[in-house]
């Protein structure tokens, strides 16, 4: 060991009984800030207290007064440990590391997704696994007897924070202080808050809350990040800890002339070893792997030191063969009265006697032992679990844990667990062939998992549509076993997707609250759902946030599939909100609620029916995720048409041989579905030259993805296609002679047109209305997004498409009517919510759909202003954009064979892209 820390010397100030500090007077050079009151200490050369162990810095007149504990002591404070899940190592800046308190925008730090978090990648070792629990549910508890305590942390307060109980401000700017819950937000001053109430009511967002108490996760050995679907994808492989480095040595500094238990207090501090300090001792290297006992007197200078290298000294343990004491939890069991009993172990006990002396202590039947396991549960760099064996030797066990490092025996706890696990070990898979039957599904799973019999229960449902399936095991460790050998399993050159879901007990959720289900494409609005996805793990339970491009809407919506009264949040483009209501199609035939109100927070460019719902015309950033929750507590609920675009492609005569024409022929009078596909519409569909520049702008774009990076850029170049369309390419000139129109089995005689938008918002292109004035007028009645009927508005040209688009003029009004049927004699590009593709010759039917929608509508009386235009658009992979999935959230089909068609059973792609039209 060398070193970093301040010399000991007769000046240090133990605290241990207390908090754990241990305090060193230390003459400040430059401006600081005392920790426990926030003044600063003033003058230069001014003298103050510094933390040997955390850097906590506080004046002398609040010396006796401290009351924050040292993060050398907090991992002895958490009852039940909850690893914490960490981004990628970055400079984060305006906070503060939780373990050293110095400012993370001075090395690589890292910070929790769930948790207000926040430590330096050299300090992580360090770093307590104290993050949320949001998963408390216990078997045979009332919801009326189970309570929320708040969950407090430290520091990195939200500006002009106000305490709680003083209401004077409690946070700083220029150092670690005050204390906010992790649920409910309530922030106090570090010695305030201990006045606060000890029962957490999830404080404004109560109302829309997945309360822990209703939450069971699988007991397995997978990380917190699979279980929360925190996926991956574009972070470095270093992420997830393993870039981080965990010294098996540090430094430390100490004056010539200190003793060998003054050396070995300071290499106790130094690796946070709260413990009795006489039961260690100092080692020293002689030769390769000889050590000696370092001694007195004067130790430094009997210290050897290979040549050219630093001295190596060991820290070790007066080892006891015969017995040692124990510490056993009991975090997870009911009604216990204490957090750890000590129990004293021989040469001779075993795990089942130390389950049962534990069990008489926690004041339960120790007879019963063989109901309850042993887990051996490691804090070191996370939290990992071992299910001891009953007939393990207890001290053979712990003399083994300090054989390997001291530190890692001070990270090993011991708890007392019922094997009765009232988790539904439910695993998802996607990524499989759409549309088989269940046998091939099965096939499929056992050639993956390499198994003869089903290890799993039950399988189901299961979502032909997207090739996604749930599958239930029995026991943690075949859920465990399965999940690892499923993901890293490749069927058809598609790499599987695999989740273990957490279970909801919907008996445990107050009567008055309807959770929120947030479901967030990353990928849209320039990856700004990546921030956001973020903030509201933070603000919400973890549990109820899901990534839609790790597994799609189905998860959430499966895990939320027995809650009677929920809410959903799409955050995404149009694309993201079709893809969520057809999902919810699917989902909902087995669902214990039928149709949920979905709310939005537009990530996409076009948001239309985000504009209609007054949710904004873009997500910039800059508004704040709290106001948002909050906005979806107030909305209204409504109803939103939706309709089904019903293409029947024309009989084609094709030159083939005699025999295989008469084949042909009698496949197709069979089969006439065969030329029929659906897609189902939100927004608008659209034929002609919106269509056309559209068409032309996505073939653009697959071409380079990489160069469609800005929302500028997007819209340069759908002028840029305008033009040279106005000029030179006037394909759609005589639309109007060539198509046959009929509304409500009306013909209707067309004006001259190169194009028609069917609407059934009155919204198109980004935020524009070419329907004009939404007054009833004439024999038109006032449109609305649920009144029954569609819109059909005539765009004579492209320059009259700019102007619709730049909001300086409508197009021309044709028609209202519940349905609507168009047929052409060629070919066409057609559009339905954005995505383009040529239409063969036939027959294309909007019919009002059986499906319906609730949707929340932002609140007119809100005080907090919705979102402006998105500030960037990215297009990232194909299988990934948000401007390239559809409605139904599929990949986009253009370039397929069957040109972004399906067949009736099966629904096509979408884009965010459905008003960029040209400027």
């Amino acid at each position: 060991m060398a070193a970093e820390g301040h010399n000991v010397d007769a000046n240090l100030v133990d605290m241990r009984p207390n908090h754990g500090h241990y305090f060193v007077k230390k003459t400040f050079g430059k401006p600081a800030y005392c920790h426990h009151c926030c003044d600063k200490i003033w003058g230069m050369l001014t003298t103050g207290y510094s933390c040997e162990m955390c850097n906590f810095v506080c004046h002398e007149k609040c010396l006796r007064t401290v009351v924050s504990y040292c993060s050398s002591v907090a991992l002895q404070l958490i009852k039940n440990p909850v690893a914490h899940t960490w981004s990628a190592p970055c400079l984060i800046k305006r906070k503060y590391c939780c373990v050293c308190r110095k400012r993370t925008d001075d090395a690589l730090s890292v910070e929790c997704e769930v948790c207000e978090y926040y430590v330096h990648v050299d300090c992580s070792d360090l770093a307590v696994s104290d993050c949320k629990e949001a998963a408390t549910y216990v078997a045979n508890m009332e919801s009326a007897n189970t309570v929320q305590y708040h969950h407090m942390r430290e520091g990195n307060l939200p500006k002009e924070s106000k305490c709680i109980v003083c209401r004077k401000t409690c946070f700083s700017t220029e150092c670690l202080a005050g204390m906010r819950c992790e649920w409910c937000g309530q922030t106090a001053h570090a010695v305030c808050y201990r006045q606060m109430d000890k029962e957490c009511d999830f404080g404004v967002l109560r109302k829309i809350m997945l309360p822990p108490m209703c939450l069971t996760i699988p007991r397995t050995e997978l990380p917190m990040e699979q279980l929360l679907n925190i996926s991956s994808h574009d972070q470095p492989q270093s992420r997830k800890g393993q870039i981080f480095h965990y010294p098996i040595s540090r430094n430390i500094v100490v004056a010539k002339h200190v003793s060998v238990q003054q050396v070995r207090d300071a290499a106790l501090r130094r690796f946070h070893i709260n413990d009795t300090p006489e039961r260690y001792y100092i080692t020293q290297v002689v030769g390769e792997v000889e050590e000696e006992i370092l001694e007195d007197p004067v130790p430094l200078r009997n210290v050897k030191r290979p040549e050219g290298k630093r001295a190596q000294i060991f820290i070790r343990y007066y080892d006891d063969p015969d017995k040692d004491e124990v510490k056993v939890y009991g975090g997870w069991l009911r009604k216990v009265p204490v957090t750890f009993c000590a129990i004293s172990v021989s040469k001779d006990t075993v795990v089942q006697d130390l389950v049962t002396d534990a069990l008489y202590h926690f004041g339960l039947d120790g007879s019963c032992w063989n109901r309850y396991n042993l887990i051996e549960v490691s804090l070191d760099r996370g939290v990992a679990e071992r299910t001891c064996n009953p007939q393990e030797n207890v001290l053979q066990l712990v003399r083994n844990l300090r054989k390997d490092s001291l530190r890692r025996y001070h990270v090993v706890r011991f708890y007392v667990q019922e094997k009765e696990d009232p988790h539904d070990h439910a695993v998802f898979v996607g990524n499989l062939p759409v549309s088989l039957a269940q046998r091939q599904y099965e096939r499929i799973l056992l050639k993956l998992l390499g198994a003869k019999e089903k290890p799993f229960t039950a399988i189901g449902p299961i979502y032909f549509e997207y090739g996604s399936l749930i599958i239930t095991f029995n026991t943690p460790k075949a859920a465990t076993a399965a999940v690892q050998k499923l993901q890293s399993a490749i069927y058809e050159e598609k790499k599987l997707i695999v989740l273990c879901l957490p279970n909801v007990q919907p008996q445990m959720i107050p009567k008055d609250v309807e959770p929120l289900l947030v479901l967030v494409n990353v990928k849209s609005g320039g990856c700004q759902g990546t921030e956001l996805i973020q903030s509201f793990r933070k603000l919400l339970n973890p549990f109820q946030v899901f990534d839609v491009l790790n597994g799609g809407p189905l998860v959430g919506l499966y895990v939320f599939r027995n809650i009677p009264k929920y809410k959903i949040l799409a955050c995404g483009g149009d694309g993201t909100i079709g893809w969520v209501l057809q999902c919810l199609d699917i989902a909902k035939q087995d669902a214990a609620c039928f149709s949920p109100p979905c709310g939005i927070v537009p990530l996409g460019t076009g948001n239309d029916l985000a504009r209609v719902l007054r949710w904004g015309g873009g997500y910039t950033g800059e508004e704040n995720p709290m106001d948002i929750l909050k906005d979806v507590i107030e909305a209204d609920t409504v109803k939103l048409d939706r309709w089904a675009v019903v293409f029947h492609e024309e009989e084609r005569n094709q030159p083939t041989s005699s025999g295989n024409q008469t084949e042909m022929n009698e496949q197709t009078m069979n089969n006439p579905e065969d030329q029929t596909s659906m897609i189902i519409m939100n927004n608008y569909f659209g034929i002609g030259i919106d269509a056309d520049v559209c068409l032309k702008f996505h073939n653009k774009r697959d071409a380079n993805p990489e160069k469609f990076q800005s929302r500028l850029f997007n819209k340069t170049q759908y002028a840029k296609i305008g033009l040279q369309k106005m000029f030179f390419e006037r394909t759609c000139k005589d639309l109007w002679k060539r198509i046959e129109l009929e509304v409500d089995g009306r013909i209707i005689e067309l004006p001259n047109i190169e194009g028609i938008v069917v609407l059934n918002l009155l919204s198109w292109g980004s935020g524009a209305n070419p329907w004009g004035t939404s007054k009833e007028e004439g024999n038109f009645s006032k449109p609305t997004h649920y009144d029954g009927l569609l819109e059909v508005v005539g765009i004579s040209d492209v320059s009259r498409l700019g102007l619709i688009q730049s909001k300086l003029a409508a197009g021309i009004r044709i028609a209202q009517g519940g349905s609507i049927r168009i047929t052409t004699h060629e070919e066409w590009p057609v559009q339905v919510d954005g995505e383009p593709h040529i239409q063969p010759p036939g027959t294309i039917t909007i019919l009002k759909s059986a499906l319906k929608a609730q949707m929340l509508k932002k609140a007119k009386k809100s005080r907090r202003g919705g979102a402006t235009n998105a500030t960037s658009l990215t297009h990232p992979h194909p299988e990934t954009s948000e401007s390239m999935s559809g409605p139904l959230g599929v990949p986009s089909t253009l370039g397929d064979p069957n040109h972004g068609k399906t067949t009736p059973d099966n629904t096509a792609a979408d884009s965010d892209e459905e008003g960029d039209a040209f400027l």
